[in-house]
């Protein structure tokens, strides 16, 4: 299984990837740097791959889901609701592909502020090729 981790200000998230395109295009793609943006409690940051929407992409997510958003192309990671989620959900801006689940509680993100550097590296540290 492929893990990568996820470090946000503070926050180191590891997180394992899903068998999806999209998935593909990140891991290809490692190491990513980028800055935090917020949206309500959501954090999403710029990617270096483009990827239209898969079949099974959706606008609600479950905590712990790592999702990619088609119309920014950007990671997005949602841990509570965002200004369009209704009562207990977390709700993306646009159908997203999720490409990885948390294994870390991805709660603690709420300690991130716009502007701080995001970066994404495989997780056990070896070249990926």
């Amino acid at each position: 299984m492929r893990e990568i981790l996820i470090r946000a200000g503070k926050v180191a998230i590891r997180a394992r990837l899903l068998k999806t395109p999209t998935a593909e295009r990140i891991w290809a793609a490692l190491p990513i740097y980028a800055e935090a943006q917020m949206w309500g409690h959501e954090v999403y940051f710029h990617a270096p791959i483009s990827s239209g929407p898969e079949p099974e992409a959706r606008e609600v997510v479950s905590p712990g889901e790592i999702a990619f958003w088609p119309d920014g192309d950007a990671i997005a990671i949602g841990f509570g609701p965002t200004p369009v989620s209704r009562k207990g959900e977390i709700r993306m801006a646009s159908p997203c592909n999720i490409w990885a689940m948390a294994l870390d509680d991805v709660s603690s993100l709420k300690s991130v502020h716009a502007g701080e550097d995001i970066a994404i590296v495989e997780a056990n540290g070896r070249a990926k090729r």
